[in-house]
């Protein structure tokens, strides 16, 4: 099984290539645009582990919710080559991705949505796949509503932009696991147990998971409330 893994939603780009259970990853420079850098460390990994993209059996990308502009950089990427390729792609929430790298049995992942609030997401392991419980979420850190019952386990950079979000989650008992954030080579491994079960779709089905008040917003929308692209 080849898949070649995007994931640019957050400022920590990446693109990742999972090869029979093995993972090579490039990691975006920061400080530069992820639709500069993203493709030619694409370009660069295949090249290295002597591949064509043709040879790929699927594209997964990080569809989100994130970053609007990244997000619509590893869905169009991941579009394009699929097409050049005809190819299948994977979308893969990236707080499902952030779940996976804690490994927890129930993982709380918080990503800082900007302009002053917090996408969350409840996921449980059952039978070695993460569920999600619910819905995604995105409130300000004070309306938050913290999962019920003993083992959860938190995630994501949300706490440390919001000190009232961990203040939060002391007070519900839940730890926090830092550092943790979405990452191509967890998404390829997610991708490739979606694969086994023939769960991708076409490249023109592909698009972003924008969650804003439960909808999503034009570019236009939320630079007029005070936001960014």
């Amino acid at each position: 099984m080849l898949i070649l893994a995007l994931e640019t939603s957050t400022e920590l780009g990446s693109c990742a290539l999972w090869r029979d259970g093995e993972i090579a990853e490039r990691i975006c420079p920061l400080g530069r645009s992820h639709s500069e850098t993203l493709l030619p460390l694409v370009r660069e990994l295949l090249t290295d582990a002597g591949l064509k993209l043709a040879q790929l059996d699927a594209i997964a990308f990080g569809a989100g919710p994130g970053a609007f502009t990244g997000l619509r950089v590893a869905c169009a990427a991941a579009q394009g080559l699929a097409v050049a390729a005809d190819l299948p792609v994977i979308p893969v929430s990236s707080l499902e991705t952030m779940a996976a790298a804690v490994g927890a049995e129930r993982v709380l992942a918080l990503l800082d949505a900007r302009m002053g609030e917090v996408y969350a997401g409840c996921y449980q392991l059952d039978d070695g796949k993460y569920s999600l419980l619910g819905d995604i979420r995105v409130s300000p850190p004070a309306e938050l509503v913290f999962p019920v019952g003993a083992g959860w386990l938190a995630c994501g950079n949300g706490p440390e932009a919001y000190p009232l979000l961990q203040q939060g989650l002391d007070d519900a008992g839940i730890s926090v696991r830092r550092g943790i954030m979405p990452q191509a080579a967890i998404l390829a491994r997610l991708a490739a147990k979606r694969a086994e079960r023939g769960e991708w779709i076409s490249a023109a089905d592909a698009a972003p998971l924008y969650v804003r008040n439960k909808v999503a917003k034009t570019v236009a929308e939320r630079l007029s409330e005070g936001g960014r692209a």
